[in-house]
This record gives C-alpha cells, structure tokens and sequence, in this order.
C-alpha cells in the first residue's frame, strides 16, 4: 500500500488536477484508491463531482475528532473513494494551534481507517502552503510527489519544499520521501522547459544520497498543456469521464502506467537480491 502526498506550496501548478486523475486512472487500472482532500477550497472534491453542501461530513470533522475518517469517506466511483474537504477546513489550522502533537492527527485517524479497510493508494491533495494541513499530509505519507511547472522560478520555490521534506523527515516521519517530481503544463517546443529539466536531474544526481529526495525521479511521461484537463473539474468528472481520447487523458494514463512501474520494481527488488545471494 502506498501513500502518496502530491504537494506544491504555490497554486496552479497542476497539483489538484494530478491528484485527482493519477488517483481515478490508478482506480480505471482495478487498484483500490483513496483520495483525501486537504485543501480549504475543496478543488478535488468538487472535480470528483462532490460539492459539501449542509451537513455533509468532511475531513474537518476527523481533524476535529467528532467523526472517524472512515465516516467521512465515501464512493466517488468504482474504486475511488474520496474524503473530502471544505472551507471549515481553514479553520483547523487556527483551532489546532496549540494541540499537542497536531502534526499528527491525520496519521493516526487514517491508520485507524486502514486498519478496517485496506486501500492500495492513498492519494492526498494538499493546500497550497506549508501549514500544519500540508505537515499533516508529510507526517501520514510515506511518498511525496511534486508537480511542478518548467519554469525557472518553480527551481526556486522547489528548494523551500524539500527542506520542508527534510525538517519532517528528520523529526516526524523517518520513512517519507520524495519519490518523484510530475512535469505539468509542458510545452515541448521551448528551450526552456528543456533548460529547467536539465538543472532538476542535474539537482537531483549532486543532492546527497542521505536526503530525503537523493532517489526522486523526474517521471518521463509529462502533462502537456490542454484545454480538456481545465474543463473537466467545471463537470465533476475527471478527465478519463471527461474527454478519454485528449492528450491530457493520454498524458495522465502513461504517467499511472509509469507510477505502477515503480510499484513493480520495488517488488522485483528483493527478488534480484535473493538470486544474488
């Protein structure tokens, strides 16, 4: 099982629109996927088709402790189950600034799920800042997945997210790391996306081998620019519902083919190392 936060501290850089399609085509795929919305405006909820309405339960209800997250989850479609989120959300990091281990509290109410009901991901889609929503998200995953723009000033925003990765890898969670690094809104035909790409491998191939990112990978199969992935939250669907033929969809389905790869190596691994002992 696998749990994965897609986190980016600046917005709209394709973080919402990646949750959701890496986490509905992993479920078009026959995996059992879990998609916790995190983030105060509720983007992933609403492309999945959920608008929390009334007394709909949402996740502040778990951070708050009057439901389990078990309560709160429910069907969005066949494998994909969503834990949604609204505006009360924003509330939860002023109400939670002096609980005691606060950092904490989504790890542990999701464990409980888990317990009861097994998923094989775990997608969280995070705000756009570095607060205690987002350090919860760190605390609770063990994988980090960044998109990012191919932009020079995104190289600058991505160094404050991986130190953010260290300082929680070092005092809350020793198993999290940075697994890969999504190419999102790519346009092909400039030399500076190609710029950008060659300073994060060459980033990445220097970075220590004891920090957190040391393993990340730029993941081949990049999200192109498309008009079809922007339409399709404004229809509650994702955009293999949406438009399954566009480039988008092309794009998101080779970039879960190469996620299950990962999943398949790291089987295989022990595997060749039994052979070579």
């Amino acid at each position: 099982m696998r749990k994965i936060a897609v986190m980016n501290q600046k917005g709209g850089v394709g973080k919402t629109t990646s949750s959701v399609n890496l986490a509905a085509g992993l479920a078009l795929q026959g995996k059992r996927v879990c998609l916790i919305d995190l983030d105060p405006q509720a983007h992933a909820s609403l492309h999945v088709g959920l608008e929390v309405v009334g007394a709909t339960p949402t996740i502040y209800q778990a951070f708050a402790g009057e439901k389990s997250l078990a309560q709160v989850c429910r069907l969005a479609a066949p494998n994909l189950w969503l834990v949604p989120a609204s505006i009360d959300l924003a509330a939860a990091e002023v109400e939670l600034a002096d609980t005691p281990g606060r950092e904490l509290i989504l790890r542990q109410v999701l464990d409980q799920m888990l317990a009861a009901e097994p998923y094989d991901y775990v997608i969280m889609d995070c705000p756009p800042s570095l607060g205690v929503l987002t350090l919860n998200a760190l605390s609770a995953a063990e994988e980090v997945f960044i998109p990012l723009q191919p932009h020079f000033l995104a190289l600058h925003g991505l160094s404050k997210l991986l130190e953010t990765t260290a300082l929680v890898t070092r005092r809350l969670n020793r198993k999290l790391r940075v697994s890969g690094i999504m190419l999102c809104m790519y346009e092909s035909n400039t030399r500076l996306a190609a710029d950008v790409i060659g300073d994060l491998q060459s980033f990445l191939e220097a970075s220590d081998a004891e920090a957190p990112w040391s393993r990340a990978r730029v993941f081949h199969n990049k999200i192109r620019r498309n008009i079809k992935l922007a339409e399709a939250p404004s229809y509650g669907k994702s955009i293999f519902e949406y438009a399954p033929k566009c480039p988008g969809a092309e794009d998101y389905a080779a970039l879960v083919t190469e996620v299950l790869a990962m999943e398949e190596a790291a089987a295989a691994a022990p595997s060749a190392l039994t052979r070579a002992g």
